[in-house]
């Protein structure tokens, strides 16, 4: 059944339209930063915050669910694309339902809240069950390059559509549930206006490490330098989300050690994770690089393939034990976490001897701004499109006996 079926098309259509302007990590419109500041506007604040989420998920909910009836039928098919379904469908309707209600009322506005921290942990394993709604696609199906593509370049947009409103869930819930975080007083919501970047690096490398051990007896260790050219004598702090980068510090890290630990698992000692961190005037960089071997650059572009993965599917038996490889998507959907505020992240290899990671993050938060998918004619024909014939020359696999100079020009 087609994802829209689910829902009457009328809803859908006027839903699926362009979202609000991205917002930025220096204007969070719906956190609202005087919550903090002045006790007096935090009623306006949480108004404020309900009236614009109140009409931005749905939009951002509605246009992904139109783009997924792209997809295959017969991934679309499988009981775990099903189940997405039924997930995404039920929060449209329970987050619409608030639209006629009154924002001056306050048990609608505690009503709201629990809504959305519903929402946020019934889609909790969208990311495992969409991934094992792939892999029973390929298992059943030949997977042809066209598929392959499409399935590609929906999933990039499906899963930073889930991170948007994800980011957007949490900023609301964080907030005004009445509680706070006393680890992190000064946090708004899931920002840290002043991010400790080496904190965050430290963190994600001791649990990275824990995993490691774990699993080999044994882990590489870590150095970290970094360079501020705005207060050379001062740490370097930015305003950033710490969840964000601490996953994507986490997966390269896990990368790291697995390939540094089985390159050298017949020496007596690892050599280490080199960490280079500088802040520039536009530019915050984060520079992992290690010794475990690299890879072939035709393998580059693959590792960031949902379709590929260097490590075998996972076998969890225990949930608390996590496998330190997994699905294939660490890579990916790290990369869509840099590129989520306009950054990047990039591999860099030398073959036979090791890989650098380069993060890329805005400096400034007012540059931070929301890289969000948009559903319209555009994207439509990067579903229709087929693989055409390279305009470049490509090496034959079967390659005519020539003689050394018998290419005529």
């Amino acid at each position: 059944m087609k994802f829209a079926q689910l829902l009457s098309s009328s809803i859908l259509a006027s839903w699926a339209v362009p979202p609000s302007p991205p917002l930025s990590l220096s204007q969070p419109v719906h956190a609202c930063k005087h919550h903090y500041v002045d006790a007096g506007s935090a009623n306006a604040c949480e108004k404020t915050s309900f009236t614009f989420l109140r009409q931005e998920l749905p939009v951002r909910l509605a246009n992904i669910m139109k783009e997924i009836d792209f997809l295959p039928d017969k991934l679309l098919g499988t009981p775990s694309l099903q189940l997405l379904h039924s997930w995404y469908a039920q929060s449209l309707m329970e987050i619409v339902d608030f639209l006629e209600k009154d924002p001056e009322d306050k048990n609608v506005l505690r009503k709201f809240t629990e809504t959305l921290i519903n929402v946020r942990n019934r889609h909790n394993n969208v990311v495992p069950t969409m991934a094992q709604g792939v892999i029973e696609y390929k298992e059943a199906f030949d997977v042809d390059p066209v598929t392959n593509q499409n399935v590609q370049y929906f999933l990039d947009r499906f899963y930073t559509s889930r991170i948007s409103t994800r980011m957007l869930m949490n900023q609301h819930s964080l907030i005004f549930d009445g509680s706070t975080n006393p680890a992190h007083p000064k946090h708004i919501g899931s920002i840290d206006p002043s991010c400790d970047v080496v904190e965050v690096i430290k963190d994600a490398y001791e649990s990275a490490k824990m995993l490691c051990d774990q699993y080999y007896l044994t882990s590489p260790e870590v150095e970290i330098q970094q360079v501020n050219s705005k207060e050379p004598s001062q740490p370097i702090h930015i305003v950033y989300v710490p969840s964000h980068l601490y996953h994507i510090l986490f997966e390269l890290f896990k990368n790291a050690m697995r390939a540094t630990v089985e390159t050298h698992e017949s020496s007596l000692t690892l050599p280490p994770i080199k960490v280079r961190v500088s802040l520039g005037s536009e530019d915050l960089t984060i520079k992992m690089s290690d010794r475990g071997g690299g890879v072939p650059l035709r393998k580059i572009e693959q590792l960031f393939s949902y379709m590929y993965t260097t490590a075998p599917s996972p076998v969890i038996e225990n949930a608390r034990n996590a496998p330190l490889a997994g699905f294939g998507y660490g890579l990916p959907i790290s990369r869509l976490y840099a590129r989520y505020f306009q950054g990047d992240l990039q591999l860099y290899s030398m073959e036979s001897y090791g890989t650098s990671a380069v993060i890329y993050m805005k400096a400034l938060s007012s540059e931070s701004v929301e890289r969000l998918p948009v559903f319209n004619k555009s994207a439509l024909r990067h579903y229709q499109t087929s693989i055409e014939a390279d305009d470049w020359s490509i090496p034959s696999r079967d390659p005519k006996k020539l003689g050394k100079y018998e290419f005529s020009v």
